[in-house]
C-alpha cells in the first residue's frame, strides 16, 4: 500500500514523496524510526518524521561530512562518529587507508538494526570491518568517559546526529565542544551539519556563533541535498586545520595518494564550491549572525 510521505521543515513549508511505501516502523525508547520505499530516492529512513538518509542521495551528505576534513588532515588515524548509526559516515572514513580505528557512538540500537537490514547500500558492511567499534549509548557519556580516562585522541569527529531540537540537543553546546576538545588530537577537526539557510537560518547562526567561540577555524560548507529539500549547510571546526585552504591540486594529490577514486559527489573540482556560500544563503544568515568582535 502506498502513501504520501510529507516533511515539514517549518510550519509554512511542506515537501515530500508521493506513492511511498512504509516498510518498517519501530517506536524505540528514544524516537519513532520508519523505513520507506520511494520512487525518487529509493529506501530512506526517518526519525520522528524527519528525513535522515536515503539510498538515492546519501553519498552527497556523507562524502561532504567526511572527506574535506579528512583530506585536510595529513594522516588521520582515529575517528569518532557521534550518531551515525546508519554506517554511512564510517563507510566514507574507511576509504582513507591510514584509518586504524573508528568509534561510532550511536544512541539508539534500533537505528543500527533497521538500517543494517533495510539500507545495506548506505553502510556497505562498515560495521563488519575490524577497525569500526560500535558503542550504543549517549555520545556525551562516551566522550566524557574517554576524556577522563585519557584513553584515546581522535583526529576526526563527525557530528552525524539529529538536529538540536531532538534527543541530541545537549551535544550542540559550547560545554560539549569543550569536552570534545579533550579527546581531539592537536590537529583534529570536527565536521557538523547545520541545516538549511532557507528553513533554519536563526538556528544555523546560533550554531556558528557557538562553534566560533569554541574553535579558532570554522568554515561553512553547503550543497543541495534532495532528501532534505534544500541547500544544506555543514561546517568544519578546528584549532589548526582549514579545509577551505586546500586547492584543487591539493585535493587531487591527496585523493590520489590515498587511492580514493570512487566518490560520486565530492571531488577536487567541487571542493572550493562547497565553501563558497551564495549571496542569497549568506543574506539569510546575515540578519542573525552576531557582529565580529
Amino acid at each position: 500500500m502506498s502513501d504520501s510521505l510529507l516533511f515539514h521543515p517549518t510550519p509554512d513549508v511542506v515537501y515530500g514523496f508521493p506513492h511511498a511505501s512504509l516498510l518498517a516502523r519501530v517506536d524505540s525508547p528514544y524516537q519513532r524510526i520508519e523505513v520507506w520505499e520511494t520512487r525518487q530516492l529509493g529506501r530512506l529512513f526517518t526519525l520522528d518524521g524527519r528525513p535522515m538518509t536515503s539510498t538515492g542521495d546519501e553519498f552527497i551528505y556523507h562524502e561532504c561530512m567526511v572527506h574535506p576534513a579528512a583530506l585536510a588532515h595529513p594522516a588521520p588515524k582515529a575517528a569518532l562518529v557521534l550518531g551515525g548509526g546508519d554506517g554511512g559516515a564510517a563507510r566514507q572514513l574507511l576509504a582513507h587507508p591510514g584509518i586504524e580505528r573508528i568509534v561510532v557512538a550511536e544512541l539508539d540500537e534500533q537505528v543500527v538494526r533497521l538500517t543494517r537490514e533495510y539500507l545495506p547500500d548506505v553502510h556497505g558492511g562498515a560495521f563488519d570491518d575490524a577497525r569500526v567499534e560500535l558503542v550504543i549509548g549517549d555520545a556525551a557519556h562516551y566522550v566524557a568517559a574517554a576524556a577522563d580516562a585519557q584513553s584515546m585522541q581522535f583526529d576526526l569527529i563527525v557530528f552525524d546526529v539529529t538536529p538540536p531540537d531532538s534527543p541530541a540537543a545537549g551535544l550542540y553546546t559550547t560545554a560539549f565542544y569543550g569536552q570534545l576538545k579533550r579527546v581531539m588530537s592537536p590537529t583534529a577537526a570536527v565536521s557538523i551539519h547545520l541545516g538549511s539557510p532557507y528553513f533554519h537560518a536563526g538556528r544555523i547562526a546560533g550554531l556558528l556563533d557557538d562553534l566560533r567561540r569554541a574553535f579558532a577555524v570554522v568554515r561553512n560548507m553547503s550543497t543541495f541535498i534532495p532528501l532534505y529539500g534544500s541547500l544544506w549547510m555543514m561546517a568544519t571546526a578546528s584549532d589548526t586545520l582549514d579545509p577551505a585552504a586546500l586547492t584543487a591540486d591539493d585535493v587531487t594529490a591527496r585523493l590520489a595518494a590515498r587511492r580514493i577514486d570512487a566518490l560520486k559527489h565530492y571531488s577536487a573540482a567541487t571542493h572550493a564550491g562547497l565553501f563558497a556560500a551564495s549571496p542569497s544563503a549568506s543574506g539569510k544568515l546575515g540578519q542573525f549572525l552576531k557582529p565580529a568582535r
